[in-house]
């Protein structure tokens, strides 16, 4: 019986071992099944999170107005003159349409090409946006195959996602192809047999200069391109071709156009991050005013502008300096009259002063600035007097969220060098004859030197006895490929704003800027919008009339500013086509791919003046007509001047009071804030009648 009952509680506790089991490893098949789950919507469901995420988002930026009120009829604005002088056409070039096809006796591409052109491009945004188009231009100019451009800060030897490759981090491969395909051959890479040779440096290389003309490509680049079947070509200077061809070329200058105009599209991550930009800054149903400031270290250090700053700045941009002369980039002293250079128009505008020039032509303090580009040299204090003047600054920090940026970043590794190198320090030198000369004890030897060592505001720069500053980090290389999309995204928002102003159209080089490319994009694309071409030096020499009470400015000098700015829309234009065009062709792309369309009878009856409205400047050239087809577009009808002038305005700016003034304001700002309404009709009638000229 004992054995029996034994036996019972055997077969008990091996049914319960049993249960165990199985409850173990439905345990260990749950858990395998939640931890794979889980990995794969940390990779897959990237995009999905991101669309969720956007509709829940509570963004910083929170617009300010003084009237939330305004009419969302265009028209009806228009017919305010204040609005009008704001931010309505320039009269003189609403003639002006886009049209960069081409014309007449355009051939497609040959199948049977003379070989392939491999481009590497080194540079920044602009400098690779002119260069991509003189590639195409000279594939086309040789009968060859182009391959897809490689940028060489977009490698991923920069630390980038690895599932963009080069040319495809910034620009849609598939766009670019397609949209040249009646212009240019182009591939992707090259064949297998060429991908070996160039691995080991075996095809021809020219390193080619922003000058080169179509006679050295067609005379030296060639006959080696018909022997080998591949070139590659090395820009490095923002160009590979002279900006002003020969009249028998012009078709490639539109071939320009239709590169950097229709060709060249962002990628997609980069073009929706970009509309939703616009989308944000439009969300009040309001215009807004994009500024791009200009002010790089480099641009600073070669036109010698270094003392505007009386910081630590100052020895950051001379040391700069120092080391472009070294190396030829500039020929001249390395201490340079900053003030001199500023009242010659050498340097850039601070951002102060172009808020007072905007506050002075009539831009109220709730007016939305768009403050363009990465990095503005001294920092985020330099901006501090433009928050002042106006209450709805903003730039692409404040209107996008740091995941929105991660997804146009892609996905990156993890690197662990976070914080910048310090400089090397020279080794100590052993004092040998210290060491054994003379009864101790004896004084100490001097100490090594140590360098000074400056890490601000994200760039760094040092000053020791040597002028080589240290090399780039993994991490540094990443941020310079950053940059290309948040200039993109930047891109994309000033071409499209409906006022731009730069402080600056010259980059580190002498050569037209980021600034100079969207002028050259606006002035195609919508020739009429109001596109502000400063004279700095005329500004240099306002400003320095009201130096003793900056804010706080006479009718007299206001109406000054008013003349010049308005007059500048139009003088500007013929400056830039003086200045830039030969250096940078994208910087006035007129009239070569521009056309001008017919004006209807009962267009001109609604026109004072049709010859006026109607006869472009004399330095735009002599522009095609536009096809009959584009003549059913409708042109936005001029207010007559006389009406103009019989419709009050009342302009609180006029004050000269460029802050905004709160209720318990001192009586002194209140006296200076009362205008008479007379004078301020009359002033603003004699500005009208200035802009008709």
């Amino acid at each position: 019986m004992k054995w029996v009952a034994l036996k019972g509680d055997g077969k008990i506790a091996f049914k319960i071992k049993s249960r165990l089991k199985w409850v173990g490893l439905v345990g260990l098949v749950l858990s395998t099944f939640s931890i794979l789950t889980h990995f794969l919507l940390a990779r897959y469901t990237d995009g999905g999170v991101s669309d969720y995420q956007s509709s829940i988002t509570i963004f910083s930026w929170r617009p300010i107005f003084e009237n939330v009120d305004i009419s969302n009829n265009h028209s009806l604005l228009l017919q305010n003159p204040l609005y009008q002088r704001l931010w309505g056409p320039v009269r003189l070039l609403e003639s002006l349409h886009p049209y960069a096809n081409p014309r007449e006796n355009y051939a497609a591409p040959i199948h049977k090409t003379s070989g392939f052109i491999f481009v590497r491009i080194r540079g920044g945004f602009h400098e690779i946006r002119n260069s991509i188009c003189d590639a195409v231009v000279v594939s086309r100019l040789l009968n060859a195959t182009l391959v897809i451009p490689e940028l060489q800060s977009t490698t991923s030897s920069k630390g980038i996602s690895t599932q963009f490759k080069s040319f495809a981090y910034l620009y849609n491969e598939d766009q670019f192809i397609a949209a040249l395909a009646k212009d240019v051959k182009i591939v992707k890479t090259l064949p297998k047999h060429l991908k070996g040779a160039r691995r080991k440096k075996e095809i021809p290389s020219f390193k080619v200069s922003n000058s080169a003309s179509p006679h050295f490509y067609q005379h030296h680049v060639l006959p080696v391109l018909s022997r080998h079947s591949v070139v590659e070509l090395v820009i490095s200077e923002g160009g590979g071709l002279q900006a002003i061809l020969p009249p028998h070329l012009e078709e490639y200058q539109r071939l320009r156009c239709r590169v950097a105009y229709h060709a060249l599209s962002f990628r997609e991550e980069v073009e929706e991050l970009a509309t939703k930009v616009l989308d944000r800054l439009r969300a009040s149903g309001r215009p807004f005013i994009a500024y791009e400031p200009g002010m790089t270290r480099e641009a600073l250090a070669y036109y010698g502008c270094a003392e505007l700053f009386q910081d630590v700045h100052t020895e950051l941009i001379q040391h700069k300096r120092s080391w472009m002369i070294k190396r030829g980039i500039i020929k001249g002293n390395l201490s340079v009259d900053s003030a001199k250079q500023r009242l010659n128009g050498l340097c850039p505008l601070m951002p102060e002063e172009v808020g007072i020039l905007l506050r002075a032509y009539g831009y109220s303090w709730d007016t939305i600035i768009y403050v363009s580009g990465g990095e503005v040299f001294g920092g985020q204090k330099k901006l501090i007097p433009l928050h002042a003047m106006f209450e709805n600054v903003v730039d692409r920090t404040s209107l996008s969220t740091s995941w929105e940026l991660n997804k146009v970043y892609g996905r990156e590794a993890n690197l662990d060098d976070k914080i910048s190198r310090a400089p090397p320090v020279k080794e100590e030198i052993k004092f040998e004859a210290w060491k054994t000369s003379g009864p101790r004890p004896r004084p100490l030897p001097p100490p090594p030197l140590r360098p000074k060592y400056y890490n601000i505001e994200g760039w760094w720069g040092w000053v020791a006895e040597s002028d080589r500053e240290p090399e780039s980090t993994v991490m540094e290389l990443r941020t310079n490929a950053h940059k290309l999309l948040w200039e993109a995204v930047d891109y994309r928002v000033c071409v499209e704003a409906d006022v731009f102003i730069p402080g600056f159209d010259r980059d580190g080089k002498g050569k037209p800027n980021f600034a100079s490319l969207v002028m050259g994009h606006r002035f195609y694309q919508f020739a009429a919008s109001k596109t502000f071409r400063l004279d700095r030096k005329v500004v240099a020499k306002l400003l320095g009339e009201i130096r003793e009470h900056l804010y706080r400015a006479n009718h007299a000098w206001i109406k000054s500013v008013r003349r010049h700015l308005k007059r500048n829309l139009i003088d500007g234009l013929a400056k830039e086509f003086i200045g830039s065009k030969e250096l940078s062709f994208l910087s006035f792309p007129i009239p070569e791919c521009s056309c001008t369309r017919q004006i209807s009878p009962e267009k001109i009856s609604n026109v004072s003046s049709p010859s006026s409205s109607s006869k472009l400047p004399a330095f735009v050239g002599d522009t095609h007509s536009c096809p009959s087809w584009m003549n059913g577009y409708t042109l936005a009808q001029s207010k007559d001047k006389e009406s103009e002038e019989q419709l009050e305005e009342d302009d609180s700016t006029s004050a000269g009071l460029f802050f905004r003034q709160s209720n318990n304001t001192n009586q002194e700002a209140g006296d200076g804030e009362t205008v008479n309404k007379e004078d301020t009709q009359m002033e603003d009638n004699e500005e009208l009648e200035g802009g008709d000229r």
